[in-house]
C-alpha cells in the first residue's frame, strides 16, 4: 500500500518532477519530508483550480511528511508576474487581510490544518530590511529573471515590467531557504518560480529543493485555466446546488480531466458523458458537503434542469415592497452590480414565473410566490 502511495504522488495529477530519481528514491527510503506550497491570498475564494495541488500536498501529508503550507501575505503586495501578460495591481495590505479571512478554513477542507505547518512570508521579508532584499537578490542575475516566457514576451510588445515583479520569483524562492523545504510542489505556471527556489537554495549552501508540478485545470467554460477573475471557477466555498451544477456544465471534453485530477477514481468506460457528468458532480459536491446535501443538490439539478421544473424548495427571497424595479430586484437576489444585472437581463436570462424579462427599467408588481430565475442555476421565491 505504501509503494502503491509513492506511485500515485509520482503519477496520478504530476506533470513534471525534477529530479524525479532522486524524489522517489528518498521517499522510498522513508525519510521525512519537509513539503512546500505557497499560496497568494490574492482572492477571498479557494477553487477547485487550487484543490489540484492542495490534494498533491495531502497526499504527501498522508503518508506522515511535513506539509508548509506558506501564506504569501507579503509577495501578494506584489503580485506574481506568471502567466501575465501586464503588470499585476499590488495588493493593499488591508485587502490582502481582507481575502485571509477564511482562507485556511477552505484549505482546510482539504488538508489537515492542525498538522501543517502554516507560516506567512511577512515573517521574515518585513524584518529582514533592505540588507536582507540585497542579500536574496545576489542569487540570480538580470538575465535569468528576465528569461522567463511572461518577461520575454511583454518585452516584445514593449508591454512594461516593474522592478517589483523582477523580484517576485527571488523573494518566493527565499520562501524555500526560510522554511528549509526539500520539495516544493506548483501548478506548470509555475515552474520559473519554484526553480528560482532551487537557485536561491544553492545560493545560501543548501541541498536544491526536489520540483513537483501539476497541471493547470481549464474552468467551466473549458478554455481558460479556472480563475475568479474569469468568472468560470467552482469555489470550495459554493453551496451543494451551485457546485453541483456548475460542476454539470463544463463541457464533455474536460470530464476526463476532472475526474483524475480532482478525485480518486477513473472516469468509468461504461457511462455515457451525461451519466459520468453526474457521477462526477456528485463525487465533487460530495467531497465538500455532507451526504444529504449532495443528494439533495443532485435531485433538485434532475428536477430542475432534466424534468424543466422549479425547485419546490427554491430560497425565500423577502423583497419588502410590493413595487421595486428589475434592476434592484436582481441586485437583491446576489447579483454584483446593476452593470452585471443589465448584462444578465439582455442575455434574456431572467425570468419571472417562466416570462423573460428584457427591460432594464421594468418595475416589477410582487403579489408574493411569484419564482424569480436568475440565470441556469439560481431561484428564488418572491415574499
Amino acid at each position: 500500500m505504501h509503494t502503491d502511495d509513492i506511485s500515485r504522488i509520482l503519477s496520478r495529477g504530476t506533470e513534471e518532477i525534477i529530479e524525479k530519481e532522486h524524489l522517489e528514491k528518498i521517499l522510498r527510503s522513508g525519510k521525512k519530508l519537509r513539503v512546500k506550497l505557497g499560496i497568494d491570498p490574492t482572492a477571498p475564494d479557494i477553487h477547485l483550480g487550487h484543490s489540484v495541488v492542495l490534494r498533491k500536498l495531502k497526499q504527501f501529508e498522508d503518508l506522515g511528511h511535513k506539509i508548509v503550507l506558506i501564506i504569501g501575505d507579503f509577495t501578494a503586495q506584489i503580485g506574481d508576474p506568471s502567466g501575465r501578460n501586464e503588470t499585476r495591481k499590488p495588493l493593499s495590505e488591508k485587502e490582502i487581510q481582507k481575502n485571509l479571512e477564511g482562507y485556511l478554513e477552505q484549505a482546510g477542507k482539504i488538508i489537515n490544518i492542525k498538522k501543517a505547518e502554516v507560516r506567512h512570508n511577512s515573517e521574515w521579508h518585513e524584518k529582514g530590511g533592505l540588507k536582507h532584499i540585497l542579500s536574496i537578490t545576489q542569487s540570480a542575475t538580470v538575465q535569468q529573471i528576465l528569461r522567463r516566457d511572461d518577461f520575454k514576451k511583454r518585452l516584445a510588445e514593449d508591454s512594461e515590467i516593474s522592478m517589483l515583479e523582477t523580484l517576485y520569483p527571488i523573494l518566493q524562492g527565499y520562501d524555500s531557504v526560510a522554511v528549509k523545504a526539500d520539495v516544493e510542489l506548483g501548478g506548470t505556471d509555475q515552474k520559473f518560480n519554484l526553480l528560482m527556489g532551487r537557485r536561491v537554495q544553492r545560493h545560501f549552501g543548501m541541498d536544491e529543493q526536489d520540483v513537483l508540478t501539476v497541471p493547470l485545470i481549464e474552468g467551466t467554460d473549458g478554455v481558460k485555466k479556472m480563475s475568479k477573475s474569469y468568472g468560470n471557477y467552482i469555489g470550495l466555498s459554493e453551496t451543494p446546488e451551485n457546485m453541483f451544477g456548475k460542476t454539470m456544465a463544463i463541457p464533455d471534453t474536460l470530464i476526463k480531466k476532472y475526474f483524475t485530477l480532482l478525485t480518486d477514481i477513473d472516469m468509468p468506460d461504461d457511462m455515457d458523458p451525461y451519466q459520468a457528468k453526474t457521477l462526477l458532480a456528485e463525487i465533487i459536491t460530495g467531497m465538500y458537503h455532507p451526504k444529504k446535501e449532495t443528494e439533495k443538490a443532485k435531485e433538485q439539478w434532475i428536477r430542475t434542469f432534466s424534468k424543466k421544473e422549479n425547485p419546490e424548495d427554491a430560497p425565500e427571497l423577502k423583497v419588502g415592497k410590493e413595487k421595486i424595479s428589475l434592476l434592484d430586484l436582481l441586485t437583491k437576489s446576489g447579483v454584483e452590480s446593476k452593470s452585471e444585472a443589465r448584462r444578465l437581463i439582455m442575455q434574456n436570462a431572467i425570468r419571472l414565473d417562466e416570462d423573460i424579462k428584457n427591460n432594464p427599467d421594468e418595475i416589477i408588481s410582487i403579489k408574493g410566490k411569484e419564482i424569480l430565475k436568475v440565470g441556469k442555476k439560481k431561484f428564488f421565491k418572491l415574499i
